[in-house]
């Protein structure tokens, strides 16, 4: 009895496992099964190329941008393309028509811009193509000249960052490890009437006033102070990621450069960067912006190790002109450094420059 009840158990075990293993090769199910090449799911791969344009092709502002679009298969092509420039949406592709225009409203603006391409097949994003491509201005900067108007004494050991002019009263930041301030200076005179020293690790940059608080950053410790103006007493500290240099205001926004090309623009109450603008001419970026002035509606710049200062639209980022300073201090004077900042008297209409470690301050006019 124990022999067959062994025998009758072990059938039914067999029969179990044999059907656990048709059920685990999926052969028992009704799933066709793949027997020629041609029937085999495609394998992944790109849907589409981007011929036209190519990698960091150059453009005027204003012009319109060609775009062609290649299916890799034709057998098989994207149900369509969506292509984006500067993030924003420009159109999209079907199989009609692969070409489309990016409309030059869309390139009023200089700098390096992204075009996108971004391919769908059956509702999902299969296949993204970048490629970079720069906006020129599309206007040739005019070239100014100066006169000077005024002659001015300057602090000879003021190794000038940054200067505004305000109610008769220049304010000025000086720079270097040790020795870096925020002054406030008699223009008739020279005389610093009143100082603040940074702390000794910090080498002081670009200023500027906000209602009635001064805003001055620091060179590569990317931090800021935020100071009453009538008394220097120190409100805030601000943050920021890039290197400070310069600073000017514009309405509602600071406007900071950080020597490269490019502009950033923050909100001043928490120090936010809102947005940024790329500084092109119509041959090439113009990088190495410094000490920033805001002038009837125009962004002023020297350009560090240059006596040029650059006048900007600050909309587009186009160069409208250039202003050539060379000469105005006498080059026999050994201890000067390089031309380095720009004040501007609004009521007045008067423009003051100077240098790092000048010992003038000049009032110009600008000539044609």
């Amino acid at each position: 009895m124990r022999n067959s009840y062994l025998k009758y158990l072990f059938s039914i075990l067999f029969l179990l496992f044999f059907t656990w293993m048709l059920s685990c090769s999926g052969k028992s199910r009704s799933v066709p099964v793949k027997t020629t090449m041609n029937e085999l799911p495609e394998a992944p791969g790109n849907l589409i190329k981007m011929t036209v344009p190519d990698e960091n092709s150059e453009f005027k502002a204003g012009a319109s941008v060609n775009v062609v679009i290649d299916p890799e298969n034709k057998n098989h092509p994207p149900d369509s393309v969506i292509i984006f420039f500067d993030g924003k949406k420009v159109a999209r592709l079907g199989p009609e028509s692969w070409k489309c225009q990016v409309p030059p409203s869309y390139t009023a603006s200089t700098g390096r811009k992204s075009l996108k391409a971004v391919a769908y097949k059956d509702g999902r994003a299969n296949t993204i193509i970048t490629r970079f491509m720069i906006i020129l201005s599309d206007i040739s900067p005019k070239r100014y000249g100066y006169k000077v108007l005024h002659t001015y004494p300057h602090d000879r050991n003021a190794f000038t960052q940054g200067l505004f002019y305000d109610k008769g009263i220049l304010y000025e930041s000086t720079g270097q490890e040790t020795s870096s301030t925020l002054r406030e200076v008699e223009l008739a005179t020279g005389k610093v009437t009143r100082q603040l020293n940074l702390d000794p690790s910090l080498f002081g940059e670009g200023i500027t006033l906000f209602r009635d608080r001064i805003f001055q950053v620091t060179w590569r410790s990317k931090v800021g102070f935020v100071y009453d103006k009538s008394t220097f007493r120190q409100i805030n500290r601000i943050y920021y990621q890039t290197e400070g240099w310069g600073l000017a205001t514009i309405d509602d926004r600071i406007v900071m450069s950080d020597g490269s090309n490019v502009l950033y623009f923050y909100e001043p109450e928490m120090f936010t960067v809102v947005s940024h603008l790329e500084v092109y001419d119509n041959e090439k970026k113009v990088d190495q912006l410094n000490e920033l002035e805001y002038i009837k509606g125009e962004i002023w710049a020297n350009i560090w190790m240059t006596d040029l200062i650059a006048r900007i639209d600050p909309a587009t980022g186009k160069v409208l002109g250039y202003i050539n300073l060379k000469g105005l201090l006498d080059e026999r004077d050994a201890g000067a450094d390089v031309l380095n900042g720009i004040a501007y008297d609004k009521e007045g209409e008067r423009i003051f420059v100077t240098g790092k470690n000048w010992p003038k301050l000049f009032e110009i006019k600008i000539t044609e």
